[in-house]
This record gives structure tokens, sequence and C-alpha cells, in this order.
């Protein structure tokens, strides 16, 4: 089992029943899933066909390594002239992660990569919306401990998004802190 499964079954469930007065235990929010996105914007604009596709392999392939799951391409639903996007064209790529996968990719996010990366003062507050589903951006996949920087060409960002069953915002904040989410205060 999952440390993180453990710490939100001995620790967070009982610290959200006494803070918010849940008077059942399925009343307490929990983590549902977590979506990372990642959209290949500035990487693969001005580049032919070929090297486009090169990348988007490249990115596809390492969220596969750092998620343990297959990458699901995203694509385009209408043209947008500005953006030099075309209706169906590839723009992204995205995994969604639930249950023991969640859990370890969490616990590999807090524990290993978010130290390691570059300038890390915490995850700011702001990430939370009114749902309490909270959204922060890791800036160098490269922090992952499975990606070996010497053998990437280019360095890529994503999102991450945790979404929880939280009625509200500070449900939601105190449940990732109670679970161990470097959140700033």
């Amino acid at each position: 089992m999952a440390y993180l499964k453990e710490k939100y079954k001995k620790e967070a469930l009982p610290a959200m029943m006494k803070k918010f007065g849940y008077k059942n235990a399925m009343e307490t929010p929990r983590l549902e899933k977590v979506v990372i996105n990642c959209g290949y914007g500035r990487l693969v604009s001005g580049k032919t066909k070929d090297e486009q596709k090169k990348i988007q392999d490249a990115i596809a392939r390492d969220l596969g390594i750092i998620t343990g799951q297959k990458a699901v391409l995203t694509k385009s639903r209408k043209s947008i002239a500005s953006f030099k996007i075309r209706e169906g064209q590839e723009i992204g790529c995205t995994v969604t992660l639930r249950k023991q996968r969640m859990y370890d990719f969490l616990e590999r996010i807090i524990n290993i990569t978010l130290p390691r990366s570059r300038d890390f003062q915490g995850l700011p507050k702001e990430g939370i919306d009114k749902f309490g589903n909270f959204s922060f951006g890791v800036r160098e996949h490269i922090a992952f401990p499975e990606i070996a920087p010497e053998k990437t060409n280019f360095i890529f960002s994503f999102q991450v998004t945790v979404v929880t069953t939280a009625k509200n915002a500070a449900e939601g904040l105190e449940l990732l802190r109670l679970l161990g989410f470097p959140i700033k205060a």
C-alpha cells in the first residue's frame, strides 16, 4: 500500500473530520485523479512535419516514462489563425492517473521532484480553484529521476492538476496540506 494512501487514512481523514465537523468518513474530501497536460506550443512551431513528429513522440515517450502510463495525444477542436493552429492538429498530450498510479506519482513529485527542481520555494496556494482542485506547473521535466538529462534533446514543462472531491477551496487546500504538499503559507 502506498505511503500517501496510508497517510490519508491515518492522519488526514481524522484531522479533516475534526476540523470541518464531518460525521461520516465518506463525507470527507479525497483525491480523485491527477491529470498531467503538456502542450507542444513553441517547441514545434516553425518546424517541418518530420521534426514536429520527432518532438511530439519524444514528449509523449518522456511523459509515459514519468507517469508509468501512455500519453494520449490531444487535437485542436477548431482552427485559430493567430496561433497557426488548424482543426484536428495535434497540439499536446495528456495523461490521467487514478488509484495506485496516482498515489505513486504524487509521492514521487512531492518527495523527490519538487525539492530537486531549480529555485523551488513551495507551491503557490493560488493554484487552487473554488472546487478544491489544485493545479501547478513543473518547469523542467528533467527534474524527474527517471529522465536522463544527457539523453534529452530539449526540456519541456507540463501542468499537473490534482482533482479532489472537496466542496470548496478551503477543504481542498487543507487536504493537500495534510497529505504533505509543500504549499506556501
